[in-house]
Order: C-alpha cells, then sequence, then structure tokens
C-alpha cells in the first residue's frame, strides 16, 4: 500500500472495537441516531435483524425503519411486528416515481429519517448481533473529522470457511486500486453494513442500484479526504450468497458507478450473459441499470 494509505490502516481501523454503548450514548452530545434496514422479499430474516437492534432503541438508538423495496412476501407484516417502523418506498418523495435497486430505497431513507447519524444495515443478515449498530457508531461519535465508516467482517461461502465477497475481490478491490488507490486499504468497499453522518450523505448523489456502496466511498474521499474514513471489524456477515449471473450484472452497475465518480465516460446497456439450454449455449441479455438520484438536500428543497 501507498505509504499513506498505510498510515490511515493503522490510525482508522479498528480491529476490535471496544467502546461500549454507554459511552457511546455519553458522546452523542445531543445527536440523534436512524438505524435503516433496506428490504425487498426479506421475511425469513428481517425479524431478526430488527430484534437485535431494538435493546438499543430509546438510549444509542433514536428510531429504527424498514425501507421497504416493493416486496410481495410479509417482509412488511414480520418487520412491523418485530418493533420496526415500516416504510414504502412509494410514500416518501412520492412525487418521484421509484426506480428498481438498493441505493433507490437508501436514498429515500433520507427523507423518512431524521437521525443527524445514519446506520444501515442489510436485512437478509444471519444470526446478527447487537455489535454491529456500537461497532459503526464509534467512530462518528468520537472523531468529529469521521463522515462514513464501513464495516468490514469474514463472510463465509455456503459451508466453506471462508470465499464470499467475490464481486469485491474480482471487481471492486482491482477498479479501487486502479482508479483511486488512496481507498486500496478499505478492507470491504461493498459491504452492507455502514454508518454515515446525515450531512454528507444528503449532498451526494445515490446511485440507484448496486453501485450505491462503491459511489459514496468514492465520494466521500473526493470530498473530504481520507481521513473522514474509517472501518471496523464486525467479526462474521453471514447471508444468502448469489449466482454467477446475478453476480454479473450487480458487477456491471458497480463498475459504471465507479467509472463514472472516477470521470471515465463509459456506454452502459444491456449486458450479455450466456446460460446453457438443452446442451447448447444462449444469450441471454440483462438490463443493467446505471443511475444516480440527485443529492437528498436538493429534492427536498424542491418538494
Amino acid at each position: 500500500m501507498l505509504p499513506s494509505v498505510e498510515a490511515w490502516f493503522a490510525s482508522h481501523t479498528w480491529q476490535q472495537p471496544s467502546w461500549t454503548p454507554a459511552e457511546l450514548v455519553a458522546s452523542k452530545r445531543g445527536r440523534t441516531v436512524s438505524v435503516v434496514l433496506p428490504a425487498l422479499n426479506e421475511e425469513e430474516t428481517v425479524g431478526d435483524v430488527v430484534s437485535v437492534v431494538r435493546p438499543l432503541l430509546g438510549t444509542l438508538v433514536d428510531e429504527l425503519v424498514v425501507m421497504d423495496s416493493g416486496s410481495t412476501d410479509r417482509t412488511v407484516e414480520v418487520a412491523s411486528a418485530a418493533g420496526a417502523r415500516v416504510v414504502l418506498r412509494e410514500d416518501v418523495v412520492p412525487w418521484l416515481p421509484p426506480l428498481p435497486g438498493k441505493g433507490e430505497v437508501l436514498w429515500r431513507s433520507l427523507a423518512a429519517t431524521t437521525g443527524d447519524l445514519i446506520v444501515f444495515l442489510d436485512s437478509d443478515l444471519v444470526d446478527p448481533e447487537t455489535a454491529f449498530v456500537t461497532a459503526l457508531l464509534g467512530p462518528l461519535l468520537l472523531d468529529g473529522d469521521v463522515h462514513l465508516v464501513k464495516g468490514f467482517y469474514r463472510r463465509p461461502l455456503r459451508l466453506e470457511s471462508s470465499g464470499g465477497g467475490r464481486v469485491t475481490e474480482l471487481v471492486a478491490r482491482p477498479l479501487l486500486n486502479t482508479l483511486r488507490p488512496e481507498l486500496s486499504g478499505v478492507v470491504q468497499p461493498l459491504g452492507g453494513e455502514y454508518a454515515a453522518t446525515r450531512s454528507f450523505l444528503e449532498s451526494v448523489p445515490f446511485a440507484a442500484g448496486y453501485g450505491v456502496e462503491i459511489g459514496l466511498l468514492l465520494d466521500v474521499h473526493r470530498m473530504h479526504g481520507l481521513s473522514a474514513l474509517a472501518q471496523v471489524n464486525l467479526g462474521v456477515r453471514k447471508h444468502r450468497n448469489r449466482s454467477l449471473l446475478q453476480l454479473g450484472a450487480m458487477s456491471s452497475q458497480i463498475m459504471g458507478t465507479a467509472l463514472a465518480r472516477c470521470g471515465v465516460e463509459a456506454e452502459s446497456g444491456p449486458l450479455t450473459q450466456f446460460v446453457q439450454v438443452g446442451g447448447e449455449w444462449l444469450p441471454d441479455s440483462t438490463d443493467v441499470l446505471v443511475a444516480d438520484r440527485p443529492p437528498m438536500t436538493h429534492v427536498i428543497e424542491k418538494g
């Protein structure tokens, strides 16, 4: 790594976060915290994720919101029963028809919440822990210069001891090392568990799809420098694993967002992949949306 990255890694990486919820509550100093769970058909896991956050409500956490992205299963009912406030994407910024994708609901969550600090947790986590929230909030509450905290973890791949994070290792990390080498020390650039200041989140565009995480990472570095970024070890993160075809479409969105953020012009269009049908390899095209929502401050002003 570059010397500047080595220095940042040493000072802004917490391998064993040691702060307690009580210490963080004492450090809030009037600031409020929102926890947001984006969800799309996560009835089997969303209730458990809500349940590990609920004990922090009223002390460290001021509001807990599940942002539903058009679920057709019982996600809304399960999340509500577990104690979260559920917000449908259509009910926030209603004058704009929703775009598909995770980044869209994260963007809309800014208008549905009020916290000065926002923690994002994926709703498909298996065996989630309350410590995820406290670990992510530590650098934000204890260091006034930090605007984005990324979680990192070991990601088991089915029954293997490791092997998750294939898009990170094959796409995101090579891209960052090439286009923005100062970010080469980020362990999990695409991780869905992270926290940030509202002031930062509302000032930048959001990629509507899976490019949202790498877009925020590149934007915080561009706007505030490496010192505004921190990362904490969350231990082990378990969630469902996607097929290679699904990962290919995800990778296209991530690449499109990263290239755009770094000023590289690239044409976007359908992604052509190949599937085997009856012993023959046939093309299969998927529309890949690479689109940005504008900074929420602009949208709220217009609304």
